[in-house]
Order: C-alpha cells, then sequence, then structure tokens
C-alpha cells in the first residue's frame, strides 16, 4: 500500500453530513488522504466496471487509458454527477452521467461500504469494480492506469525502456503539478501557499523548457504514460486552477511550448474526446464552499481547442 500523507489527519473540507478527510503539516499546506484498495488484477474482458467522474483529474487519467488502448468493449463505465452534495458522490440523471448500471447504488459510498463494512475513509474516484467478487478492486489512483493496462497485456504508454525514466517523471510531475494546484488552493496560511506556488512553477517553466528542446513529447519522439499524468492537469488549468486555486502566476496560453503541447494532445480522441470542460468547471466551482462561497460558474476563459470527435460512450 502506497503512503500519501505522513502528516496529521485532519477535515478540509466539509459538505453538510460528509467530510472529505485529508491531512495537514504544521504549516498548513495539504496533504492527499489514503487511498488503500488495491488487488491484482486480470485481463477477464467484462469483469471490471470503472465508476468515475470526468472532473476529477485522477478518474480522467484511467478513462483516457482505456480509450487510447481500446478496452470500452473489456471494461465498461459510468460517471457521477459532478457536483457532490452532503452524501459525496452520486449517481443522477443528467447530460454526461446517469445512474449505476451495474449495482443500482444511489451513492458511490455504497462502493465502499459493500467493500468495507463501516468503511469510515475518503470516497473517491476513480474506483475499478470487480464484477466477480462484487467489491472495489482498485481505487489507488497513483499505480491504476499502469495496472490496467498491464492486466490486458498493453505496455503502449510504459514501454520498458523507458520506466525508469517514466517513473522518474511521474513522481515529480505527481508532487509538483498535480498534487502541486492542489497544495495551492487548499493552502491556509500564506507561507504553505507561497511556497506551494513556487514549486508548482519552478515545475511548469522547467516542462516548459523540456519541451522546447526535447519535443514533442516529455521524452522526446514517444508518447508515455507520464505525458497522459501531465496533461489532465494542463487541461485543467487555465479553465479552473489558475483562478479557483489561485495558480495563475501566468495562464498557460503563455507558455507557447506547453500550450502547443496541450492541444497537441487534445486533438486526440482518446484525450480531447474524453474531456468534459463543463463537467470540470461545474465539480470545482460549485462543490468547494470554503473556496467559492457562491457557487457562481464562471462563463470563461474561452480556449481556442483544435476540434476533435469524441468516441465516449458510457457502458452498462
Amino acid at each position: 500500500m502506497e503512503t500519501m500523507s505522513t502528516a496529521s489527519p485532519v477535515d478540509f473540507e466539509r459538505y453538510g453530513d460528509y467530510t472529505v478527510k485529508a491531512s495537514r503539516g504544521p504549516d498548513g499546506s495539504f496533504e492527499r488522504p489514503l487511498y488503500r484498495f488495491r488487488s491484482p488484477l486480470v485481463g477477464d474482458p467484462g469483469r471490471y466496471h470503472l465508476y468515475v467522474s470526468l472532473a476529477c483529474p485522477w478518474a480522467h487519467r484511467v478513462v483516457i487509458v482505456r480509450s487510447f488502448l481500446g478496452l470500452e468493449d473489456a471494461v465498461s463505465l459510468s460517471v457521477v454527477d459532478p457536483l457532490r452534495d452532503g452524501r459525496g458522490w452520486a449517481f443522477r440523471e443528467g447530460d454526461g452521467h446517469g445512474p449505476d448500471p451495474v449495482n443500482g447504488f444511489a451513492l458511490l459510498r455504497e462502493a465502499y461500504e459493500a467493500t468495507e463494512p463501516g468503511y469510515d475513509g475518503h470516497v473517491s474516484v476513480p474506483v475499478l469494480w470487480d464484477r466477480v467478487t462484487g467489491t472495489i478492486a482498485s481505487n489507488h489512483f497513483p499505480s491504476l492506469t499502469l495496472d490496467l493496462a498491464a492486466a490486458f497485456g498493453r505496455d503502449d504508454l510504459y514501454p520498458p525502456p523507458l520506466r525508469a525514466a517514466i517513473d522518474e517523471l511521474n513522481d515529480h510531475i505527481y508532487a509538483t503539478v498535480n498534487n502541486g494546484v492542489y497544495r495551492c488552493g487548499f493552502a491556509t496560511t500564506q507561507y504553505a501557499y507561497d511556497e506551494a506556488l513556487a514549486v508548482l512553477w519552478e515545475s511548469l517553466e522547467s516542462l516548459e523548457r523540456r519541451l522546447a528542446d526535447n519535443g514533442p513529447y516529455l521524452l522526446g519522439p514517444t508518447l508515455t504514460e507520464a505525458d497522459l499524468r501531465l496533461w489532465v492537469t494542463l487541461v485543467r488549468f487555465d479553465s479552473v486552477y489558475a483562478t479557483h486555486f489561485k495558480c495563475g502566476r501566468r495562464r498557460l496560453v503563455e507558455l507557447p511550448s506547453l500550450w502547443r503541447y496541450t492541444c497537441h494532445l487534445y486533438s486526440h480522441p482518446a484525450f480531447g474526446g474524453t474531456t468534459d470542460l463543463g463537467q470540470i468547471k461545474r465539480h470545482y466551482f460549485g462543490t468547494h464552499p470554503t473556496l467559492n462561497p457562491t457557487r457562481i460558474i464562471p462563463s470563461g476563459p474561452v480556449l481556442d481547442w483544435p476540434p476533435v470527435t469524441s468516441p465516449l460512450v458510457s457502458a452498462p
């Protein structure tokens, strides 16, 4: 089991009687909670079902891999409502999301309680559900894309000769960018925010130089898992993180290599075709009351995304 936090557990966001559990360092810094379900996976088509939010970057990563590797018929998928109420992630009929077609759960929490009666931990997406055992196979977002691809014998995004370099990049991207924007947004002291913002922008500017010198991808000519992990944060950056999480020292569109890279990947159906900026903005601006008490969802910014054909279909 991978430990995501070593700080003291506290509640950082409350919605009625529902609390998202995380940790804080003594300086007011945000630390991500534990994701404790991870079972060995098998490449058995039809066995697994993904519960995701298209708003969540960790869940979006798995949706992209499912599409990129052509696993739509092997692993079914359903989407929760991007707006969380006091009970957490819920299955509701709406534009781009709907009821749970596998178990008929009304709330994602029910999947956790079916797996571990009395479960009191963090209820998160993505969740990979095992139809055979009737339990969660994995909610371990750090490894789920790699575990799922390996189960079906696919190493397209994680080729053996590049794995050491990919792993090194993944660790850096997670600490400084993926989680870095959250460390800015949920910091509760000026010191913690300033420190997190400095780390984030040092990393973004380094990645800008890397792509300018050695693109088109992070490891030159080969698209890898590291690109996938970086991209899910970049595609949300100007629309959400720059303002909502106070990360906008500069806009992503002002970093030419990173912006060109983001648009290039967006044009691929597995990337842009699984991206729903409407759900992304509804979730962030509509369900973080401490950051946006009015719940007003901004209409902009207008970004010049390239055309893409969407292959995303929710499967029973």
